[in-house]
Order: C-alpha cells, then sequence, then structure tokens
C-alpha cells in the first residue's frame, strides 16, 4: 500500500513539475519568435525605404535623362532583387523547419503549426511574385524606350507595395502572438491552480 501512495505522489510531482517546465520552454520559444519577427520588421522597413530611394532617384534620373545615373538606379536595383530573393529563401527555409519541429500533440501545437504552415504558402507566394519580376526588371535592364521605362517604374512601385503589405502582415502576426502567449499564460495559471 505504501508503494502505491509513493508512486502516486511522484506521478503527480512528476506531472507538476512537466506543467511548469513547459511554460519555461514555451516562454524561450515565444523570446525567439519575438526577436527573428523583429528582426524581419526591420529589415522589411529597410527594404521598402530602399526601394522608395531607388524609386526617386529612377525619376530624377529619367526626368534629366541622366544614363549614367539611370545605370547606377539599374544597379542598385539588381543588387536589392539579389539580396531580397535571397533573403526570402532563407525565410521560406526557415519556415520549412518550424513546421518539421512542430509537435503535434494538443489543440494549441496543432494551432502553431497551421499558423506555420499558412506563413511558408505566404512567404512561397511572395517569393514567386518577386521572382516573376525580377525576370521583368532583367530584361528591361538597359531599355530606354517610354513603355520599358513605364513598366521599369512599375514594377519597382509593385516591389514598394509588396514590402507595405509584408509590414502589415507582420505587424498583424505579432498582435496575434501576443494575444496567444496571453491566452497560454492564462491557462498555465488556470494549470498550476489545480495541482
Amino acid at each position: 500500500m505504501k508503494r502505491l501512495g509513493s508512486a502516486v505522489l511522484a506521478a503527480v510531482l512528476f506531472s507538476a513539475g512537466a506543467a511548469s517546465a513547459q511554460p519555461r520552454h514555451e516562454r524561450a520559444q515565444n523570446r525567439q519568435e519575438d526577436r527573428q519577427n523583429k528582426q524581419e520588421m526591420r529589415d522589411d522597413r529597410y527594404d521598402v525605404r530602399e526601394l522608395e530611394d531607388v524609386l526617386r532617384r529612377f525619376d530624377s534620373a529619367q526626368a534629366r535623362r541622366d544614363e549614367g545615373a539611370m545605370r547606377d538606379v539599374e544597379t542598385r536595383l539588381r543588387d536589392l532583387m539579389r539580396a531580397e530573393l535571397a533573403e526570402g529563401r532563407q525565410e521560406l527555409a526557415a519556415d520549412r523547419r518550424e513546421i518539421r519541429h512542430d509537435d503535434r500533440g494538443g489543440w494549441d501545437d496543432r494551432r502553431d503549426r497551421r499558423d506555420d504552415v499558412r506563413d511558408a504558402r505566404t512567404e512561397a507566394a511572395s517569393m514567386s511574385a518577386r521572382s516573376a519580376i525580377a525576370r521583368e526588371l532583367s530584361s528591361l535592364v538597359g531599355s530606354r524606350r517610354p513603355a520599358d521605362l513605364h513598366r521599369t517604374r512599375t514594377l519597382i512601385t509593385q516591389l514598394i507595395q509588396m514590402g507595405r503589405q509584408e509590414i502589415r502582415d507582420n505587424k498583424q502576426e505579432m498582435r496575434e502572438d501576443k494575444r496567444e502567449r496571453q491566452e497560454d499564460r492564462r491557462d498555465w495559471r488556470d494549470d498550476r491552480r489545480r495541482y
């Protein structure tokens, strides 16, 4: 009888310890996600500012018919696109890794996995759109025909709009993450009260 009582007591203590350890792991994961989201937000804001600068320089070079300035703009735009596509590939790879490492246990884990799958799809669609724009911009480099210049400007504007949309999406995701963490904290407090 004593053995059974000791086993029950050990099981209760172990499960209570496991329940309190879970939030620490979750908090560490949440802090990592926060740092990652904030870094992505800074990167996105920087990218938008750079593209806005390229657009201003493009308009100025076109108005002055300054061939050297136009070549500089095209070079800068090509460099930005390379960096943006490389960054997008890294983010997509990170999203896919996150999906593979998600636990498929409880409701919370399924919700996190669903969010991660959505993020990966969004990133893949963004990458596809940026790749298509990069290919088209590449075909327009060096052309000074009015229609080609107009199309180049339109593509730069689309990139800026995509960047601004990413910023809005990141803000929304950060709000959702904050709300989920608040729900998790309430759940953890409720679970601790039960023990």
